[in-house]
Parts: C-alpha cells; structure tokens; sequence
C-alpha cells in the first residue's frame, strides 16, 4: 500500500478532504455508486479509461476510508458488490457542485483540449 512521504495538514479540512477523494477516479467512481450497487465488472465498463489495476487500488482505498462499502457473497464463484456508505452519500452535493462547474466552465475545456 502506497504510504505519504509528506504527511497530510490536520488543520486544513480541504486537505483533508482532498486526501480522501482527490485521486483521479475516485470522484468518478463516488458518481457511479450514487444511483445503484455495482460489481467491479460494472464499474471497470462504465470508466474504460481507467486502468483495472488503478481502479481496483482506489476502490480499496474507497472501502478503507469508509466512502465506500463492499459486499461479497458466499458463493461460487464469489461475487461482490460495492456501493457508497452514509458518508460516501454526504459527497454527493460536493460531486454535484463539481459536475455543475464543469457544465458552466465548458469554454475553459474547450480551451485546453479542443472540441468534443
């Protein structure tokens, strides 16, 4: 597991956060479980851009910092499913506001990396 060389700020509640949520898919991957339960296949299709291996890395860290919620199944083959916990669900306004940026700030994209 990936261990901080610099330790994160306590007394800064962005950073805090941040620490949380601010790899690069697991907003993305907070947005996905909004809505329904998914197995890993399910998320691993619906964010292709994303290596298996990173996601899998950051869904662990998801789980493990009580964002995210993992069921697995007792059978054969094994199964399971995530989805996002009571304090994963508060994120939800913060991804809303971010989604809404994007939408209103579209130019600033545009900009950076052309037409869609």
């Amino acid at each position: 597991m990936y261990e901080r060389k610099i330790p994160v700020d306590l007394d800064c509640p962005l950073r805090l956060t941040m620490s949380l949520i601010g790899a690069k898919w697991k907003s993305c991957i907070i947005d996905e479980l909004r809505n329904r339960k998914m197995r890993p296949s399910e998320l691993h299709k619906a964010l292709p851009e994303a290596t298996p291996r990173v996601l899998d890395i950051q869904l662990k860290e998801l789980v493990d910092d009580g964002l995210v919620e993992k069921t697995v199944y007792a059978e054969q083959p094994p199964r399971s499913e995530y989805s996002l916990s009571e304090l994963g669900k508060s994120l939800i306004p913060i991804i809303d506001s971010l989604l809404a940026w994007g939408e209103e700030h579209e130019d600033v994209f545009e900009k950076k990396y052309g037409k869609r």
